[in-house]
């Protein structure tokens, strides 16, 4: 119960690995304020995996930032504080780049940077406010550094996130705030499931994947708890990428039929 006493915010909490983080830290011990635009899904998801004691569903559109305002407030009067905030909102349009729309831009970058930016500062705020101290864990992806073109809005904002990262950990470390970053690789999610799940799109997962498989979204919740505890005390500024070894390959590995 590493998190007793402690309070989270996820936001992109429904399903994924925002539900997953939850759910860890929950086991953890802490309290935890789960966000999403998607209420239904949301308001399952609280029902599920905690009681009114220790989970709160809260509406929330990252892309606007009253209402990350308004949730971090939320999280502080139903819970009293706020200790570990998980910026893990985010959408990934899958178009050719030529396809890519002002609308279809501006959307990706409003909640996937946007809403990791204004959350890191409203997360940054109340921390300050209660003395300092405090973790903040922007979810960023393989893709931050890699290029893959059908992704590009995508990339894009997760390229900027990990400067949100390492300008916030520079900003705020004088008040005992570490920020921190996860870039998961190819991970079994509902939006993995719904956009590559072929045999031509399996192929290519695997065949850039050293470890031979996909993530799960427990297994990147695993390392968002360990960042966001006293293990991690001295890391700040960084993203680690939990991704099977994509990163370092700089070739394709046999795929077994």
């Amino acid at each position: 119960m590493k998190f007793a006493g402690k309070v989270a915010i996820v936001t992109g909490a429904a399903q994924g690995i925002g539900r997953a983080c939850a759910v860890r830290l929950l086991a953890d011990g802490a309290k935890v304020v789960l966000a999403d635009v998607n209420v239904e899904v949301l308001e399952k998801t609280a029902a599920e995996i905690g009681t009114a004691d220790t989970v709160l569903a809260v509406k929330t559109d990252v892309s606007v930032v009253a209402e990350v305002d308004a949730l971090v407030a939320s999280a502080v009067s139903a819970f009293g504080q706020l200790d570990i905030m998980v910026n893990n909102a985010g959408i990934a349009p899958i178009l050719d780049w030529l396809d890519v729309t002002e609308e279809i831009f501006d959307r990706t970058m409003n909640v996937n940077l946007k809403g990791a930016f204004f959350g890191t500062q409203a997360a940054a705020r109340q921390m300050i406010a209660q003395g300092g101290g405090g973790v903040i864990v922007n979810m960023s992806s393989i893709n931050s550094g890699l290029a893959n073109p059908s992704v590009a809005t995508y990339a894009i904002s997760k390229g900027g996130m990990n400067q949100v990262t390492s300008t916030a950990a520079v900003a705020f470390a004088e008040h005992g705030i570490r920020v921190v970053g996860v870039g998961p690789g190819t991970i079994m999610t509902e939006m993995i499931k719904g956009a590559f799940i072929s045999d031509a799109g399996n192929q290519a997962i695997l065949s850039r994947t050293p470890l031979g498989r996909y993530g799960e979204p427990s297994e990147i919740a695993s390392v968002v708890s360990f960042l966001a505890s006293d293990d991690a005390s001295y890391i700040t500024g960084e993203t680690i990428y939990p991704d099977g070894g994509r990163r370092v390959l700089n070739y394709t590995v046999p795929v077994k039929e």
